[in-house]
């Protein structure tokens, strides 16, 4: 009898215990079944907008800087930035992804707004319901919602100052523009323009078109050194101008005798500005650019005001700027 019972007390205890151990699973089941469904709900995985990023030239080091920003931004706010362009700089390229971008019925476009083209693919958009903001390059023609990027009549303004200064009023100079289409180069130049123009000891005597390539860069600063062998100075006013000029002026041995400003703080400009080669730079903020651009297309997408026109930052970079910085980094304190 005894020996029953004993049994009986094993099989209860027994019992027990597994029903303990099926709750305790059951509940730990449950727990992760539920995290599950807050990861991979329709509600967290799907992006809430679709945004295009039609950028100038894919690889350019300035264009990936601005869809970096955009992309961080993107993961930011819950949506899915597509960074779309030509491998190498060409409008009409552009202007098919954009018409394509629109067929697709995406949320909403970021783009230069380059020419007449430009504005009327960016109407054709807004008349479709999907908004644009123009980025680098403004349409303020068109019907775009914003603008996110450089005041660039400024941004010359600043590089004819810095040349002025630095060349104590004294330069008889070539300027080599990315392009004598697209507005942001013509600004550039304007706003250089307007600032040494009023320098007496200042001449502009020649101005070219590199067409955004290194090699026309090289070839028509070349050119003009061969040509005007009173030169100076040289403005560039893109990102690989500033290149091609000093590879030109190493060629015919003048790179001692010429100062050269240009835009755009790529690794290859820092480099020829840390080793003397360029005297200055015009520093944008393509990332910030790029951020702004996806934070104002969810406000508009989401129904808030929101500005306009927003001018990001421009300044000169030097090497005295370079030195400065150096001297003042905080080095990490090493307990070891």
């Amino acid at each position: 009898m005894k020996r029953v019972r004993m049994i009986y007390s094993l099989l209860l205890i027994f019992f027990i215990t597994a029903l303990g151990f099926t709750i305790y699973f059951y509940e730990q089941v449950q727990t992760i079944n539920q995290e599950m469904e807050e990861v991979y709900s329709p509600e967290a995985s799907l992006p809430k907008y679709h945004f295009v990023l039609i950028v100038e030239e894919m690889e350019h080091e300035y264009w990936q800087l601005i869809g970096e920003g955009a992309k961080t931004a993107g993961q930011k706010y819950g949506v899915v930035v597509e960074y779309i362009g030509p491998e190498r700089s060409n409008t009409e390229e552009q202007l098919k992804l954009f018409d394509k971008a629109i067929k697709s019925k995406v949320d909403g476009i970021i783009v230069q707004g380059l020419n007449e083209h430009f504005t009327d693919m960016i109407n054709k958009a807004e008349r479709q319901n999907i908004p644009v903001v123009t980025i680098d390059t403004d349409s303020p023609e068109s019907m775009r919602h914003a603008y996110i990027g450089s005041d660039n009549y400024m941004a010359g303004q600043l590089a004819g100052k810095a040349l002025v200064e630095d060349t104590n009023g004294v330069a008889n100079v070539g300027i080599i523009t990315g392009s004598l289409d697209n507005p942001h180069h013509l600004e550039r130049v304007e706003g250089f323009k307007d600032v040494v123009e009023q320098v007496e000891g200042i001449e502009i005597v020649a101005v070219e078109e590199s067409k955004i390539t290194r090699v026309e860069v090289e070839e028509k600063a070349y050119n003009i050194l061969t040509e005007h062998e009173n030169i100076t100075a040289f403005f560039g006013t893109s990102s690989y101008n500033g290149i091609g000029i000093v590879s030109a002026a190493n060629s015919l041995q003048k790179e001692n005798d010429m100062y050269v400003i240009t835009f755009d703080t790529i690794d290859e400009n820092m480099d020829l500005l840390e080793n003397g080669e360029i005297e200055a730079i015009v520093e944008q903020h393509p990332f910030e650019m790029g951020y702004l651009s996806v934070e104002r297309m969810v406000d508009i997408m989401n129904g808030k005001q929101f500005k306009e026109i927003t001018h990001t930052n421009s300044s000169i970079i030097n090497k005295s700027t370079l030195d400065f910085e150096k001297e003042t980094t905080v080095v990490p304190y090493d307990k070891n």
